[in-house]
């Protein structure tokens, strides 16, 4: 049967194939350590008791009618005082979009900005870009980053590129990585986009920035930076992406928040209103409550992002011993989010069947199969096959079951030859 062509050439999620599989076997019975989901184990990480109360009240008080197509007043308010306190960002209510979780956020943005044909740089390995440029049918140009630069890009990386572009799309801390940008790294980069902007006509496109920040919170010892805090001009071409998905836990609550210039916000709010991609009313108001007590947010994100730190930290040190024992891999020390990088250089190896690791993806399933161990490739954010690096997500594990994986992990890959 007959489908769009946008249909029937689009790619399914690396990450949901992987995910089937682990699913299946744990069906049957295996133990599987799951670190491929960018979720959390809610078990393990509930929500803030507060929230879950609130959002319970709002349903017991009815409020299940549709919000506001930018999202509840009380609740942008909210967000507006606390980008003020946490970033000394000023963005007023109206330049703030409420939907369900960030990624109707970053679809709006590049059907908002993004024409057929226009160029869309980012950098790879990141997160679902380049479904959102097929999406929009633009000239996607990925920018591949190196490991010395955390995988992140750099100036240098970009120059070459943001001529004629309309849209770079930047996430720090980064999915996959966990690493983030510098001080020094952005502020590079925002001069190039400002010296391009000043080069165009008003006849043109500016070069937007879309900044996703959804990890923003979940930071370890270094701080975050962000474009219009380093320079305020960059505030006419800057989209941020943010919401409470990662830094409360609430992967499913689906409340998260863009702000920008109110051009595009405006146009954002008007296309979503024919998706009806809004935040659900009660986990609105909820979060508009939660949000009113700042110490209480604070207090939660602290004690969870130390959480994860610790589980990261147990995950790094793991591996960082296998390389002492003289195993083929790596990882990059974890700077943010819930994401460890790891490098496993086996593929070309052959199995105890006589088979032979061809690319990443054929690593990935032995390491199920074999040691119950369960990761991303970067192939599945823009990567080759031939890439040996992988990410490690520790939201769905309790730190036990890092430790008790890493013998398994060892003995797995001391079978490949």
């Amino acid at each position: 049967m007959k489908v769009s062509k946008l249909a029937a050439n689009l790619i399914g999620s690396e990450i949901v194939k992987i995910g089937n599989e682990v699913n299946d076997l744990k069906a049957k019975g295996a133990e599987i350590a799951n670190l491929t989901i960018g979720d959390l184990n809610s078990n393990i990480y509930p929500i803030p008791a507060k929230l879950k109360e609130e959002i319970q009240k709002a349903y017991q008080n009815n409020l299940t009618n549709y919000p506001p197509a930018n999202g509840l007043l009380s609740l942008r308010k909210e967000v507006s005082k606390d980008l003020k306190t946490r970033w000394n960002l000023d963005y007023s209510p109206n330049d703030i979009l409420i939907t369900a979780g960030s990624r109707p956020l970053i679809y709006a943005v590049y059907k908002t900005i993004v024409d057929e044909g226009d160029k869309v740089v980012y950098p790879i390995p990141s997160w679902n870009n380049n479904h959102y440029a097929y999406l929009t049918s633009a000239d996607a140009v990925e920018v591949k980053t190196t490991p010395e630069n955390n995988f992140l890009p750099t100036a240098d990386d970009l120059r070459p590129h943001l001529e004629g572009a309309v849209l770079l799309a930047l996430c720090s801390p980064l999915n996959p990585t966990g690493t983030m940008f510098t001080k020094e790294q952005l502020s590079e980069i925002c001069e190039l986009v400002l010296a391009e902007n000043k080069k165009r006509g008003e006849d043109e496109k500016p070069l937007y920035l879309m900044y996703d920040q959804i990890y923003s919170n979940l930071t370890f010892g270094a701080k975050h930076v962000d474009p219009v805090s380093l320079f305020p001009e960059m505030k006419e071409y800057t989209i941020y992406i943010e919401g409470i998905s990662k830094c409360l836990a609430a992967t499913g609550v689906r409340v998260g928040w863009g702000f920008g210039p109110a051009h595009i916000m405006d146009k954002m709010k008007a296309l979503l209103t024919h998706v009806g991609a809004w935040a659900p009313k009660p986990e609105q108001e909820a979060t508009a409550k939660y949000y009113e007590n700042p110490e209480e947010v604070n207090a939660f994100v602290e004690d969870f992002k130390g959480k994860l730190e610790a589980s990261l930290k147990v995950l790094h040190s793991g591996i960082q011993d296998l390389k002492g024992k003289g195993l083929a891999v790596d990882s990059i020390e974890p700077m943010g989010a819930l994401y460890l990088t790891i490098k496993l250089d086996y593929i070309g190896k052959t199995k105890q069947d006589g088979s032979v690791i061809e690319n990443s993806s054929d690593l990935v399933f032995y390491l199920i199969n074999e040691a119950g161990v369960a990761l991303v490739p970067f192939s599945a954010f823009g990567e080759e096959k031939s890439e040996p690096w992988f990410r490690a997500s520790v939201g769905g594990l309790a730190i036990e079951e890092i430790s008790t994986m890493m013998p398994k992990l060892e003995n797995a890959l001391n079978d490949l030859k």
